[in-house]
């Protein structure tokens, strides 16, 4: 199946602000559909600070620039300086997004709480997590979302469950290789998962020998040969959407060139079979290129 699903994932105000606009530019030049997963809550980018000691942290941030990327205030955010309220202070360039055209779903409420913290936290916590983002972004859109993109691809077990009862469409948490119906503890979630199926650029900049002149080639010698359900590629507002996105650019003219259609993932969705998606379990397994453990489709 000859179709790139481009999932993009918008972590911070900044990328709100500055990223958001650019892509939804360079995909209407380009004619080429996406699906914008959106942070809805305050942005505390600044207190991921405690990650600097993760085993390996500082590696990635050398090779990857965060300061460049994202910008010495968002990295204050929620510390030296107070967390700007993406919800409230962009919903109209939120709300630009879908009346574009482009299809919008919900990253989370606190990209930084999310991420640091939902492995571990039970359903209360979870359900409360999520009920946020699903009242933000209703307020902001007018209607109920129908899809959900985990920040830093971390979920537990009770959020993939709240999905059934908040009706959603399909989901995006996880990296895997092809579309699936999730299984968790043997308990079958009847939502379906479309798991992040390419390296992100940042991943891939943490691997030896990689520079930046390389990571358009790489990635098109990985879709040179055609999957058999197709692929689901995450970019960030904060990357792609502004310094890195001329390798974005040459990206898309590289699948367009290779075949490929760029779709919204609910067009994604649209073209398979759902009722012969496989089971797969989900589990937290580390991934080259990342710092930790992602929920990752098992066989």
């Amino acid at each position: 199946m000859k179709k790139i699903a481009l999932k993009i994932d918008v972590d911070t105000y900044r990328g709100t602000r500055v990223g958001v606009p650019r892509l939804v530019e360079t995909l209407q030049r380009h004619q080429a559909g996406a699906t914008f997963f959106f942070s809805l809550g305050k942005d505390h980018t600044g207190r991921a600070i405690k990650r600097v000691f993760r085993p390996g942290f500082l590696g990635k941030v050398s090779r990857t620039s965060v300061l460049e990327h994202y910008g010495i205030k968002t990295l204050l955010y929620g510390t030296l300086l107070p967390a700007p309220d993406i919800g409230k202070k962009c919903a109209d360039i939120l709300r630009s997004v879908r009346e574009a055209g482009f299809e919008t779903g919900i990253h989370c409420y606190d990209h930084i709480r999310w991420q640091d913290y939902v492995v571990d936290k039970d359903e209360a916590w979870t359900r409360h997590e999520l009920d946020l983002a699903v009242a933000r972004y209703s307020e902001i859109f007018g209607d109920a979302p129908h899809a959900h993109a985990a920040a830093g691809w971390q979920m537990n077990r009770h959020g993939l469950r709240y999905m059934q009862h908040l009706g959603f469409a399909y989901s995006s948490d996880t990296r895997g290789t092809h579309p699936f119906i999730p299984t968790c503890n043997a308990e079958i979630i009847a939502v379906p998962q479309l798991p992040t199926t390419l390296p992100t650029l940042d991943e891939l900049m943490n691997q030896e020998g990689m520079t930046l002149d390389k990571l358009a080639e790489h990635l098109l010698q990985l879709t040179a040969t055609e999957s058999a359900t197709g692929h689901v590629y995450t970019l960030h507002a904060e990357l792609e959407g502004q310094k890195w996105m001329p390798i974005f650019e040459q990206l898309l003219a590289g699948w367009q060139a290779q075949g490929y259609e760029l779709v919204a993932m609910q067009d994604y969705l649209a073209s398979l079979d759902a009722a012969s998606l496989p089971r797969c379990e989900v589990k937290m397994q580390e991934l080259a290129g990342r710092v930790g453990t992602l929920a990752t489709q098992v066989e």
